[in-house]
C-alpha cells in the first residue's frame, strides 16, 4: 500500500473499496480519514508484550496480569525495535499486541518477511491470518493470507498472491462479527469466512481482544498499520 491513500479515502466515503493501485500518495504511517494508525513510525507507544492466552489472562487476578504485564513490556522492548518508521522484530521475543481491544474493525498493515519466514496477525487475540513464505515446507507453496488455524472453515487462501519475499505486501483485513475477509495486494484471498476460536473449540470467536502481530522465530518487518472500528 505504500504510501498510497488518497483514492482508498474517497472510495471509503462512496461506501466502496479501492485498490492500492488507484490511491494517491502519502507518508508512511499516516493513516487516511476515518481510520487511525495503531503505529505511529516512531516508538512503541500503544503496544504491549504478550501475556499468555485469552483463556489463561482470565483466570489471572488484577494483581497477576499486571506483574505479568509488566514482564512482557521489557521483553517486548528487548526484541521489537522502531528503524526508519517501520517495526522491526528480531525473532527473539514474543508477539506484539495492541495495548487497546477491539470488535469489529477494518484494518491495513504492510508486512514483509525473509526467506523461511513465517509469522501471522492474530484477531481478537486468536490466530490467525497466515503470514509465510510460501516455499516453507509447512506452507505447501499456499501464499499468505488463509485462516490458519480453521479446522472447520476454509483455511487456505483463494489464491496466491505474495509479492516475492524480500518485498513489502499489504493486507486489508476486514472482521465483523465472526467472519473475516482478507484483501492481499488487492487480491481477495479469504472471503467472508468464519475465524474459529483456536483457543477454546468448542466456543464462537471471542466478540472483543487484542490484535497481535505474531512472533514465529525470525525477523519480521510492519508499518502502515491503520484501523477503523466499525
Amino acid at each position: 500500500m505504500a504510501k498510497l491513500w488518497l483514492g482508498c479515502v474517497l472510495g471509503l466515503a462512496g461506501g466502496m473499496l479501492l485498490g492500492a493501485a488507484q490511491l494517491a500518495l502519502a507518508e508512511d504511517n499516516t493513516p487516511p480519514a476515518g481510520f487511525d494508525a495503531l503505529f505511529n513510525g516512531e516508538n512503541l507507544d500503544g503496544w504491549k508484550g504478550l501475556v499468555a492466552n485469552p483463556p489463561k489472562r482470565a483466570e489471572m487476578s488484577s494483581e497477576e496480569l499486571a506483574a505479568a504485564q509488566e514482564k512482557a513490556d521489557q521483553r517486548m522492548r528487548d526484541h521489537w525495535k522502531v528503524e526508519d518508521g517501520t517495526l522491526v522484530f528480531d525473532g527473539k521475543g514474543d508477539s506484539l499486541c495492541t495495548a487497546k481491544d477491539y470488535g469489529d474493525f477494518e484494518m491495513f498493515v504492510d508486512w514483509k518477511i525473509l526467506p523461511d519466514g513465517d509469522s501471522g496477525i492474530y484477531l481478537r487475540g486468536s490466530p490467525q491470518v497466515q503470514i509465510w513464505d510460501p516455499s516453507v515446507p509447512a506452507a505447501g507453496g499456499t501464499g499468505s493470507g488463509g485462516l490458519y488455524n480453521n479446522k472447520n472453515h476454509p483455511s487456505k487462501p483463494l489464491t496466491k498472491a505474495d509479492n516475492p519475499v524480500g518485498e513489502w505486501n499489504t493486507f486489508r483485513i476486514r472482521m465483523v462479527g465472526e467472519k473475516v475477509s482478507v484483501w492481499l495486494n488487492d487480491t481477495l484471498v479469504v472471503d467472508d469466512v468464519v475465524l474459529e476460536n483456536y483457543w477454546e473449540r468448542d466456543k464462537p470467536i471471542y466478540p472483543t481482544g487484542q490484535i497481535e502481530l505474531q512472533n514465529h522465530g525470525n525477523t519480521l518487518y510492519f508499518k502502515n498499520i491503520y484501523l477503523k472500528e466499525l
